[in-house]
């Protein structure tokens, strides 16, 4: 495949998960673990879809469907800090739950057309070469999840909300000791997460691959995108990274079967799957012990790279995320 029709392929494809692991990574930053992703993002591409097909908006079936995202995320967070249980139980259960309400609900509109985000490559720009179609040459959803990325990163790390927003999953009782509301905060930014999400599940029923069938396409999609927070160290440039790397690998799949066409035809696509996997070993591997003994054995320069490879892999939770306070 030409890498230019490649790259451009990725970038129009990546909105789904961009958006899913964008809102994950705001949500565990506030120290909330909601694992219903798979089942969010199922539904809220179903209702997204739906929505937009009876009103014949784009517009209205992303407010659907970040409706949906957000109410999923608003309960698990309400599970943990208002009802003090656990949220992993209950992000598990709401992600079955999405998953089999989307088809039921979503069975009557099944194989149906509908609208779908309409193209929008941006004059002038989309015309430069390599960069033009590439970049400047798809959707505005496209453009708003790039956008989203860069503005995540620089809220996060360069505006005192979004420092007060990493002590709420690192050090709740710190914030709450500076005035923060803490529980207040991060009923906000689960549902903004959440949000996110759900927006993620529209672009795929609305511009991704338009329409909802069954299987929807998505399924498994959710628990890549919690590999990826975490391969991310919640770090939204990373975690982006990251998204894409998956995506490329998704692309290249049908390549890869012409190549070795003696393979079985269900074994290719699923390689993006363990490929995910074997990048979180790595990155739990760099705390092990073993590595520390390697790094001994090595001469300096060796070691001096390996261990700055190493730091740059290490991937370290918010301390707060997902616990319960009695």
């Amino acid at each position: 495949m030409d890498p230019v029709i490649l790259l451009t392929a990725v970038v129009a494809a990546a909105p789904p998960i961009l958006l899913a692991v964008l809102g994950e990574t705001i949500t565990e930053k506030a120290g909330i673990l909601n694992l219903s992703l798979d089942g969010t993002l199922c539904l809220s591409a179903m209702a997204g879809f739906v929505a937009a097909y009876e009103t014949g908006s784009v517009t209205v079936g992303f407010a659907a469907a970040m409706a949906v995202g957000a109410l999923a995320a608003g309960v698990v967070a309400a599970a943990g800090l208002a009802l003090r249980q656990s949220q992993v139980a209950v992000g598990f259960v709401l992600a079955l739950l999405g998953r089999d309400l989307a088809y039921v609900l979503g069975n009557a509109y099944a194989h149906r057309p509908g609208p779908q985000v309409a193209p929008l490559p941006l004059p002038v720009l989309a015309k430069l070469p390599v960069v033009g179609p590439v970049l400047f040459s798809h959707n505005l959803v496209v453009y708003l999840s790039v956008v989203a990325v860069a503005a995540a990163w620089f809220f996060l790390f360069r505006t005192q909300p979004g420092l007060q927003l990493q002590g709420l999953g690192d050090r709740p009782l710190a914030a709450a000791v500076r005035g923060i509301p803490v529980a207040r905060r991060q009923y906000l930014y689960a549902l903004l997460g959440g949000s996110l999400v759900g927006a993620g599940g529209a672009a795929f029923s609305l511009l991704v691959k338009p329409g909802w069938a069954r299987p929807c396409g998505l399924e498994g999609v959710g628990w890549v995108v919690l590999a990826l927070v975490i391969f991310g160290n919640w770090r939204p440039l990373r975690a982006a990274l990251g998204a894409l790397f998956f995506v490329t690998l998704q692309m290249l799949a049908p390549q890869l079967q012409s190549v070795f066409p003696n393979l079985p035809t269900q074994l290719i696509p699923t390689m993006p799957f363990p490929l995910m996997i074997l990048a979180l070993l790595l990155v739990s591997a760099g705390e092990a012990e073993w590595v520390d003994r390697l790094l001994q054995k090595l001469p300096d320069r060796a070691r001096c790279f390996v261990a700055r490879l190493r730091s740059a892999l290490i991937a370290a939770p918010p301390a707060g995320l997902g616990k319960v306070d009695e």
